[in-house]
């Protein structure tokens, strides 16, 4: 080991330090919370911090400035219109874009003592109907801008438009950390959201991201994404709100306007999910990109080639991965800023959240037991499905309205009868160095010719072709084979050309035989879910029949060392036989 391997070890042990110190600390004062009858919510901790600087910027929304004070006021107002509508217990349905007035609804009704469900502004009729009723709600209230998606409901629903409101009310105490506050519904790829159970202490939890990484009072955070998911409102508001710092909350997320607006706000921390930093890295280079003051990115799903990308465009900016979804039961953090890593283990780390990867089988989609009927560890660096221990340190609450989707989620018996453990659906791996990397979902790695083909390294390959500005990796079934051929949903950069013959050197040269797409598919646009992941249902669905895709279509011919046009006499050859794939 050279002089600057050592240092650099050496640099990561003492961040290591520091962030366990930090979670440690954070940790303890919700213990304390747990042991004693001392409860302190996320809207406690926001009471205390108007009380404390109430002239201070909390939300700067379109150009507005609203502070501490102000948001106090205005959910105190609306606790005050609201407060004989409905009682203590009762859940309130949200329906609103990213405004000020969704926090002072949300925070309105916590104070009487509601738990608020979070809509989704982009589904609609039977989906919203469902996500209302499911979680129990008696009231549903509307934003101004959504007021045309509740004429389309069904009537009888108890609904109000939220348009202005009047005087304070008193407050109602919370008893327990671990009763629901909040209901957040996942984004699923097929079938109906489902409400996750959101309590005060997983919210205290979420709010601390920030603070353990070592963000401030002084810090502007800046976050485009949608309110109705966690990571902006449990993450994003809530870690503001702990600070004592400033947010700078967008409508809408924009790339052409992203940089635009940290610097007009002097940002130095921003949220980001899923495809987010690429859409950055895909606008035109500019003389100024790297004139800003953002220090860090706090965020999922960010994948290695645009992580290099991005600090190659936009500079040194710490990259702070964070693992975990709405309702499970544990995270992982990237404080070190290690390139693909969500998170990094240790000693302290593993008495917090009792986690294991165990082996899976893609074939048969569920783990792999021995002859005792138990579940078998994985090896340093070979990827297994991340399982999380369901105990009263890392309790799950699960979903509301449906026990069997609670249940489907839960395997029992993994290492000793009796035992239950979260699954997250992940495949993950962790390396020598106790560093931890995402692989896939269990249901988009597939297999091919024997061996398992991770869409996220194919798609990575795929990014580092210079006419390709974006790519989706599935499998579909081709007939008479086993498994799932690799196919690619492709978008090409707008000065640029499809050329088969460099992509097909490029596969070639980059990636094993069985993890080549066979297939790609041209496409103008990705479907997308509202936190910018890929949705690839519809995608896996089509197949490759260019009778029934109406977008250009390609096929791998070895022969041809090139992607050739699939035209149906292709298709035909390949489903009948005649051509081996």
């Amino acid at each position: 080991m050279d002089l600057n391997q050592i240092q650099s070890y050496c640099t990561w042990y003492i961040i290591s330090d520091c962030y366990i110190d930090s979670l440690i600390r954070y940790g303890a004062r919700l213990e304390i919370y747990r042991r004693t009858s001392r409860v302190v919510t996320v809207v406690d901790r926001f009471v205390q911090q108007a009380q404390r600087i109430p002239e201070k910027a909390f939300l700067i929304y379109e150009g507005v400035t609203y502070t501490y004070g102000e948001l106090e006021e205005r959910s105190n107002r609306v606790a005050r219109v609201f407060g004989d509508a409905v009682k203590e217990g009762d859940t309130v349905a949200l329906l609103m874009s990213n405004e000020p007035d969704f926090l002072s609804v949300w925070f309105g009704f916590c104070k009487l003592g509601c738990a608020v469900a979070f809509l989704n502004t982009n589904i609609r009729s039977r989906s919203l109907l469902h996500c209302f009723r499911c979680c129990g709600a008696e009231l549903l209230v509307v934003g101004a801008g959504n007021r045309c998606i509740c004429r389309r409901l069904r009537k009888g629903m108890h609904s109000l438009c939220l348009t202005g409101c009047a005087t304070s009310s008193e407050r109602r105490s919370v008893r327990c950390l671990r009763s629901p506050t909040l209901y957040i519904f996942t984004s699923g790829t097929t079938g109906l959201p489902k409400a996750a159970v959101i309590t005060h202490l997983q919210a205290l939890k979420a709010a601390g991201g920030f603070w353990v990484y070592g963000a401030t009072g002084s810090d502007v955070i800046y976050t485009p994404l949608p309110l109705y998911h966690s990571a902006a409102s449990l993450v994003g508001i809530g870690g503001t709100i702990e600070l004592g710092a400033t947010c700078v909350l967008k409508k809408k997320f924009s790339a052409s306007q992203f940089w635009h607006d940290c610097r007009k706000h002097n940002v130095t921390i921003f949220q980001y999910i899923g495809e987010l930093c690429r859409y950055l890295c895909n606008q035109p280079t500019a003389e100024n990109e790297k004139d800003h003051r953002v220090l860090m990115g706090v965020g999922n799903g960010l994948r290695q080639d645009v992580w290099r990308e991005f600090h190659r465009r936009f500079g040194d900016i710490r990259m702070c991965e964070i693992y975990g979804s709405t309702e499970g039961n544990l995270c992982f953090m990237n404080h070190i800023g290690k390139i693909g890593a969500v998170g990094r283990s240790n000693f302290f780390y593993k008495l917090i959240f009792k986690y294991d990867l165990v082996k899976y089988d893609l074939v048969r989609e569920e783990p792999v037991r021995d002859h005792s009927g138990f579940c078998q560890h994985v090896q340093k660096g070979e990827t297994g499905l991340l399982l999380s221990k369901i105990c009263s340190q890392s309790p799950f609450f699960g979903y509301a309205g449906s026990k069997q989707l609670t249940e489907k989620k839960i395997l029992r018996d993994v290492f000793v009868t009796g035992d239950a453990y979260f699954n997250t659906g992940d495949l993950m791996a962790e390396d020598e160095d106790d560093f931890i990397c995402f692989r896939d979902r269990v249901g988009d790695t597939f297999r091919w010719k024997g061996e398992n083909v991770a869409t996220t390294e194919v798609t990575e390959i795929l990014g580092l072709v210079d006419f390709i500005q974006e790519a989706s990796v599935y499998g579909v079934q081709v007939p008479g084979n086993e498994g799932r051929a690799g196919m690619a949903a492709v978008i090409v950069r707008p000065e640029c050309t499809f050329d088969g013959k460099k992509l097909f050197s490029h596969v070639l040269r980059e990636l094993p035989s069985y993890a080549r797409p066979l297939f790609i598919r041209l496409q103008e646009s990705l479907e997308m879910t509202s936190t910018f992941k890929q949705q690839k249902f519809a995608l896996v669905e089509s197949g490759f029949d260019p009778c029934s895709i109406s977008q250009p279509l390609f096929f791998l011919d070895c022969s041809e060392k090139s992607y050739v046009p699939l035209t149906s006499s292709v298709y035909d050859s390949i489903v009948s036989g005649q051509r081996n794939v």
